[in-house]
């Protein structure tokens, strides 16, 4: 599957995600937010995760999109994901397009995560934040949308079963909540017929 440039896929999700109904959740667990960073380089779109450290109390070690628990003082889901962007990899907030936001996901550790997708203006060193972040993670757009980089399997927890997501790139595997906050993303944006 073709990915157009960056201009031109950042006015794709901006239409798409704006002429959708997006699916809040109730309240009731820890709010949080993920950004799902999309940037250019060399020519081709990229999608920029953060491998955590393993000394974490929650999620050590996973893959994830930049992101964390809302402040109070957070004037919305995409502010906490900007401000926790700056804060794990250096990107400043003004640096960041925000192209609107996707569906609410609950989390097994008792979150509810509002996504945001953004456009990280131009190709910027980034400054990781070693208490929190062991390296960050570049993947093409176009490697994601592979379908042999993709498998589905069936999990049980608490009694029911659900399906996983995993994304394979190289020698990481991206799985879980942010695997299924990816999917979304890529199956609202590049549907298949």
């Amino acid at each position: 599957m073709d990915v157009p440039g960056i201009t031109e896929l950042a006015g794709r999700i901006c239409t798409t995600l704006a002429g959708r109904t997006r699916v809040p959740m109730a309240p009731g667990p820890i709010p949080a937010a993920v950004l799902l960073p999309l940037f250019e380089r060399d020519g081709e779109v990229h999608v920029l995760f953060t491998k955590r450290t393993e000394h974490l109390n929650h999620h050590r070690g996973e893959i994830s999109f930049p992101g964390g628990v809302s402040h109070p003082d957070d004037a919305s889901p995409c502010e906490t994901a900007l401000r926790e962007t700056w804060e794990e990899i250096g990107i400043p907030p003004g640096e960041v397009d925000i192209l609107g936001e996707l569906d609410d996901f609950y989390s097994v550790h008792d979150y509810l995560v509002t996504p945001c997708v953004g456009v990280i203006r131009g190709d910027r060193p980034l400054v990781v934040n070693p208490g929190e972040i062991e390296r960050i993670i570049v993947v093409p757009l176009k490697h994601l949308l592979r379908p042999e980089a993709f498998r589905t399997e069936d999990w049980t927890w608490r009694g029911r079963t659900h399906p996983v997501h995993f994304y394979r790139y190289m020698d990481d595997e991206i799985w879980g909540l942010t695997a299924a906050i990816l999917s979304q993303f890529l199956n609202t944006i590049f549907p298949r017929p």
